[in-house]
């Protein structure tokens, strides 16, 4: 088990993070976990519904634990620039960029026990240089250096209800993906989203379905090939190396209720195809998680929302997930 606090970054400061931390700080204060807030103390102090007094700047993360009854506990890495709520800049960039770099090095460092990440934007992040196409690949470039045991990420895990998607290809255009997908590369995800649901969810016996990429699975070739040369090569190679996969299915019957409950996760070739059943099922309590890295990171399951930002609109809930199953992976993780 893991010690320490949570590290929570603040993300984009003029999407909806501020807002959904302060909702998420008023529903967990009581019972927990303890987390603090890297980024600016003021961008929290601003936001909707944020009261005087809500935010307590700390020295360490070690001081979290006494503050977080009272106050938001912020580790203060304060923006060159003022916010204004919907309207992201360029100008936070560097700082964004350097809350993550922070939370990183303290979880490899054993400081915090995990990371959450409140939502970050693309577009202003490549104004200014950024050259990762989102959190989960930057994660994995921060920590490559670092020792892991086992099969190695980053790969992207959603988790709604009773179901949990892995990803083979993350933030790739749709026309690309064929030709990105490999045997290896399906491999991999298989052995790291197998490995991550025996450590980081108890699963002793883990099953795993593997998604096709064409409708009906290809049709046994008629309407591509990518299933017989790619994707049950791959399955074949996973029961191999001890793996219970089975697959490829078509993805238009992976999520019933009834399918869902002969599988514990689900590997999908491309973003939406994971990623729509997952809000279909639960918009609000949706959670993504990074698979395969030293450090245990979890994210809410939606973006900067920069159109209802500043307006005390957000919802918290997907938020609260996250710190929860941050918490639940680290008291399974030695």
């Amino acid at each position: 088990m893991r010690t320490g606090p949570l590290a929570l970054t603040l993300g984009d400061p003029a999407g909806i993070g501020p807002e959904i931390i302060v909702g998420a700080w008023r529903a967990l204060r009581e019972t927990g976990p303890t987390f603090f807030v890297i980024g600016d103390a003021q961008a929290v102090a601003s936001a909707p519904k944020a009261t005087a007094g809500i935010v307590r700047a700390i020295g360490s993360p070690h001081d979290a634990a006494t503050e977080f009854r009272d106050a938001i506990p912020v580790l203060d890495l304060p923006l060159r620039t003022p916010v204004v709520a919907g309207k992201p800049s360029a100008e936070s960039a560097p700082a964004i960029i350097r809350w993550i770099e922070t939370a990183v090095g303290l979880a490899l460092a054993g400081t915090v026990r995990g990371v959450v990440t409140a939502p970050i934007a693309k577009a202003p992040l490549y104004e200014a240089g950024f050259k990762f196409p989102g959190h989960t690949e930057f994660l994995g470039e921060l920590t490559a250096a670092a020792r892991y045991d086992g099969a190695r990420g980053p790969i992207m895990m959603l988790t709604a209800a009773d179901l949990k998607v892995t990803l083979v290809t993350v933030h790739d255009p749709l026309a690309s993906v064929s030709g990105k997908l490999t045997i290896a590369g399906i491999v991999n995800a298989g052995l790291v989203t197998a490995q991550a649901l025996r450590h980081d969810f108890g699963i002793e016996h883990p099953r795993i379905a593997v998604s096709g990429l064409n409708p009906h699975a290809g049709e046994g070739g008629g309407i591509g090939r990518e299933e017989i040369d790619i994707v049950a090569p791959a399955v074949r190679a996973l029961v191999d190396l001890g793996v219970d996969a089975t697959g490829p299915y078509p993805a238009d019957s992976l999520f019933p209720a009834e399918k869902r409950s002969t599988y514990d996760a689900a590997v999908c070739l491309y973003h939406d195809q994971a990623l729509i059943p997952v809000k279909m099922l639960d918009f609000w309590g949706g959670v993504n998680v990074t698979l395969g890295l030293p450090i245990i990171r979890t994210s809410p399951d939606h973006g900067t929302a920069f159109d209802i930002a500043g307006r005390g609109l957000a919802r918290p809930d997907s938020l609260i997930a996250a710190i929860r199953l941050a918490d639940e992976i680290s008291r399974r993780r030695p």
